[in-house]
């Protein structure tokens, strides 16, 4: 596991989500889950490539529920989008490594 990648839990998701500066992305994924494990390299790539730009943090869904029921996640992978600790984006499913960075490329651009 990468160190760019922080892992969050039900404790930890509003320190290190709600309260950040900037944008956040969460991987809501599990052990278990097959397309979970295949997103995992994409995200190592986009944490690598976006430093500076976008926080990656992972939330094992079946450790962390209350979080997960908190944002009605219901299929995994769910990856949700926070900007200065609101919700504002979501992908559900395995994507294309290019999808998420449009959308990372968005959400910075709004910043600006």
């Amino acid at each position: 596991m990468s160190e760019m990648i922080t892992h969050v839990t039900d404790d930890t998701f509003a320190g290190s989500v709600e309260q950040a500066k900037g944008l956040v992305l969460v991987d809501f994924w599990a052990e278990w889950c097959g397309p979970c494990r295949a997103i995992a390299p994409i995200l190592e790539d986009l944490a690598k490539s976006n430093e500076g730009k976008v926080q990656i943090a992972k939330l094992d869904v079946d450790a962390n529920q209350r979080t997960s029921m908190r944002f009605n996640v219901r299929s995994i992978p769910t990856l949700l989008f926070f900007k200065d600790g609101r919700h504002v984006d979501t992908v559900v499913g395995l994507v294309q490594k290019a999808v998420l960075q449009e959308r990372i490329n968005k959400h910075v651009a709004h910043a600006a």
